[in-house]
């Protein structure tokens, strides 16, 4: 067979996220689950799917580090959810939201927002009497010349999106809303649960539906900068006024920042957000054991992460004949497995930025060169105080909660592994080849 190049092109470009509803997508999906630790969306849609029947709605927490693979297995969970017959509400926070500057009133109206303009797809109206009630009051508060007062008729998700475009393009504006919405955030649940998901849950039923499942992404880009009170915006948002955001009447999924796993308020985030349970995390694909050996399980599976983009119609036995019509030899692709970590975004971005240069079969000249170049963008940002940290991660193979650790995960310097003893931690690959790495770290 031969490989279809502009497709190939398409299906590697990194910033996609694959929709598993779409059939073809779902040929390029790959299950990682046996070299990621356990079934984490297994798990996830059997605590909606158990909790449903006993008519209580279910809060969970999902991280892991930036393009690992999350966004995939949320459209994973989704689809599995919905073959169950619930209805899912799943949008990019990033589409309402600055990560720059967000707080708990932006993201209950981004859900507002979201779950109305879902319902309304499926033919299910709401027009909940509190933000009908307040909606002139909002707009004079506001004090904007944006004749909002004047779309006071139009549906509820239409005049909240124009609120929130605006807002998320003047931060002036969001500061001004804040200050209307704040001092009213029991009323805003109160209206949201009474108003659009009692009634959501009731009109789905009457249509078929186990129930309403709202699955919140992107949200683990909020940034990690301080407040006036000293709390940075993660710890604010998902621990302060975690209880907020989990007292909505329907089930949820949120997607949280990595670094809070490793913050002094762990326990208090699982208690307060969580509701006693540990939030879930994705983490690499295991392409490497903790002995340094390849991992060749999560090296067969990564391989299959590349050609199945190349050969979705082949099997995946059949797919490893067919090699070197994208690759000039067998071995150029397992370096290119090797020194991407396991980190699905990273893999796809290097084979992306190659198919730019050339065609197929990608050289190894070409592939060395991309991650030579991945690399050196990663070192010109490391500190000397931070290579001394990813000495004590080569070391330890763990991270601990100390200063500087976060910047390490974040940065994608670290990355979090599972296997049968637990999770442990590795620096990438790319940086263990510089001449930093062996002054620092192999003492």
């Amino acid at each position: 067979m031969e490989l279809d190049f502009l497709r190939f092109f398409d299906a590697c470009d990194p910033s996609k996220t694959l929709a598993i509803a779409n059939p073809e997508d779902r040929q390029y999906y790959i299950d990682f689950a046996s070299v990621r630790g356990g079934k984490i969306i297994e798990a996830l849609a059997r605590t909606i799917s158990l909790r449903s029947r006993l008519n209580q709605p279910t809060c969970q927490l999902f991280t892991g580090h930036i393009g690992c693979g999350k966004s995939t297995e949320l459209r994973r969970l989704q689809a599995d959810l919905e073959a169950q017959g619930f209805h899912i509400v799943y949008f990019e926070s990033t589409q309402d939201l600055d990560m720059a500057d967000v707080d708990i009133s932006d993201i209950l109206l981004a859900i507002i927002r979201q779950v109305t303009e879902s319902l309304a797809d499926v033919g299910i109206q709401l027009r909940p009497r509190y933000f009908a009630d307040r909606w002139q009051e909002m707009v004079d508060f506001l004090q904007t010349p944006l004749e909002l007062s004047a779309e006071g008729n139009l549906p509820l998700p239409m005049k909240l999106g124009k609120i929130t475009a605006k807002t998320k393009a003047s931060p002036s504006l969001r500061s001004r809303l804040r200050q209307y919405l704040e001092p009213r955030t029991s009323g805003i649940l109160e209206s949201l649960n009474e108003e659009i998901l009692a009634r959501a849950n009731q009109e789905l039923q009457r249509q078929g539906k186990k129930g309403l499942v709202v699955i919140v992404d992107n949200l683990d880009r909020v940034e990690d900068r301080r407040n006036e009170g000293g709390r940075t915006q993660p710890e604010y948002l998902f621990v302060d006024r975690g209880e907020q955001l989990r007292r909505l009447n329907c089930h949820l999924v949120y997607t949280i920042p990595l670094t809070l796993m490793f913050s002094n308020d762990y326990q208090a985030l699982t208690n307060r957000f969580g509701g006693g349970v540990a939030p879930r995390v994705l983490p690499m694909v295991s392409v490497r054991s903790r002995d340094g050996k390849d991992n060749l399980a999560g090296m067969a599976l990564f391989r299959q992460l590349v050609l199945a983009r190349a050969f979705p119609e082949i099997e995946p036995e059949a797919r490893l004949d067919l090699v070197t019509q994208v690759f000039d030899s067998p071995e150029t692709l397992d370096r290119l497995c090797r020194m991407s970590g396991g980190h699905v975004r990273n893999l796809l971005g290097i084979i992306y930025t190659c198919l730019q240069e050339e065609d197929t079969p990608l050289s190894r000249n070409t592939i060395e060169r991309a991650i030579r170049n991945y690399r050196d963008r990663l070192v010109s940002a490391i500190t000397d105080n931070e290579w001394e940290l990813l000495a004590d991660v080569v070391k330890q193979q763990n991270v601990s909660g100390e200063e500087g650790h976060d910047t390490l995960l974040r940065s994608l310097f670290v990355f979090e592994y599972q296997d049968e003893q637990g999770r442990w931690f590795a620096v990438n690959p790319v940086l263990r080849e510089t001449e930093k790495f062996q002054r620092f770290c192999c003492k």
